[in-house]
């Protein structure tokens, strides 16, 4: 995922399902840890995408 963000990527989900855990990639940010989310926002980068994560987890 770094190298999609070196690369102009401004948002990445690298999603867990065995842990129920997301990681969250981010321009010129730390990487965020979610764990059991029921969603996840497009924030900015895709305003008003949601992700329903019911399904995955």
């Amino acid at each position: 995922m770094r190298e999609y963000i070196s690369n102009g990527l401004l948002l990445g989900w690298l999603i867990n399902p065995k842990t129920k855990q997301v990681e969250i990639y981010r321009q010129n940010q730390e990487v965020e840890i979610l764990s059991n989310p029921q969603t996840l926002s497009g924030e900015d980068v895709l305003p008003e995408f949601i992700l329903d994560l019911q399904p995955i987890f």
